[in-house]
């Protein structure tokens, strides 16, 4: 059963900040905001290895999303889900949010020997609104 709307959809497909929650090893939660996509049916965000929200989803790939709208903060999407790690065409991914986020062909923010990642995530639960 599909958890994204077209409206969810359509929002996730628009530069829009993301802060994503995981869960530290203590328990505790970390949240970071992110540039989000789609693919139509999971929410999808670039990271590289060794980041903090990377070593919690490895350990624990329960998270929870949030989006709102910067134009409409009544307009929003929240959810839980399973995370999982997709390394082919993260490099490709990062640039194509650059292009979405930034108006940049690449991303300008790459750091010698970095790995990239894309993070896709299974919608379990929508939240809130909607």
């Amino acid at each position: 059963m599909a958890i994204l709307t077209e409206e969810d959809v359509a929002l996730l497909s628009e530069p829009q900040l993301a802060h994503v929650a995981t869960i530290e090893a203590d328990g505790t939660p970390h949240v970071t905001p992110v540039w989000v996509d789609t693919d139509g049916d999971h929410i999808v965000f670039n990271t590289a290895k060794g980041r903090q929200k990377y070593v919690n989803i490895a350990r624990n790939p329960m998270v929870a999303v949030s989006v709102v709208d910067k134009a409409n903060d009544f307009r929003t999407l929240w959810v839980k889900g399973t995370a999982e790690f997709v390394a082919e065409g993260a490099d490709e991914h990062i640039d194509r949010m650059a292009q979405k986020y930034l108006g940049q062909e690449t991303y300008p923010f790459r750091q010698p020997g970095e790995e990239r990642v894309i993070v896709r995530i299974t919608p379990t639960e929508k939240l809130g609104r909607g």
